[in-house]
């Protein structure tokens, strides 16, 4: 999907306005070679797109559910004065993330997409956290738990997979795909994390 379909806020995938990714796509070859990641990989996670597309929000309510319960995480959802989560921020942020499902099954690894995973890990970062919603929240995500976060997103979407009559195997290797998949862009994330020259 791209910005120029979507209704959701903030979504910019595609945007000419993004700023062009640091890294490239023969960087991704090379991150993506360390990572095991292979064209059955590509296909694998394309499986799953079709079986993923209808439980979007019952994902969410999973993950949002750990988030809640999590104050390490819900913090970075919360109002600076306050403390209290911002119920519009989460909703903002969760039209976001079902979309990107969809981009993560579709395993599209062009420029555009490139330059998406850099406009995402901005907005983890204290650079553009909170800009694109326009809220007063925790300036940056801490960047120990973009890593982190690969656990619990893909071990509860496991049982996703598993709904629409895949066999075991196919269960398996589209897991496996998410789980690569999920920490390379979490790795691509960190970009503004880290020391000029050392990503």
């Amino acid at each position: 999907m791209s910005t120029a379909t979507s209704p959701v806020p903030g979504y910019a995938y595609g945007s000419p306005r993004l700023a062009r990714a640091p890294f490239t796509t023969t960087d991704l070859a090379a991150l993506q070679k360390a990572l095991l990641f292979t064209q059955e990989d590509v296909e694998a996670l394309r499986q799953s797109k079709s079986i993923l597309a209808d439980q979007t929000d019952a994902i969410l309510d999973v993950w949002y559910g750990f988030v809640a319960s999590t104050p390490e995480l819900v913090v970075y959802f919360g109002d600076a004065k306050t403390g209290q989560p911002n119920a519009a921020y989460l909703e903002a942020v969760r039209k976001r993330f079902a979309l990107w499902i969809l981009d993560t099954a579709a395993a599209n690894y062009d420029q555009a997409w490139l330059d998406w995973q850099y406009e995402i890990g901005l907005r983890h970062n204290r650079i553009k956290k909170n800009r694109t919603d326009g809220v007063d929240s925790t300036p940056q995500v801490n960047f120990r738990y973009l890593l982190a976060l690969t656990i619990p997103i893909t071990t509860t979407l496991k049982p996703f997979l598993a709904r629409k009559g895949a066999s075991a195997e196919d269960v398996e290797r589209m897991h496996a795909a998410w789980v690569k998949s999920v920490l390379m862009q979490a790795i691509l994330w960190s970009h503004p994390y880290v020391k000029e020259g050392e990503f």
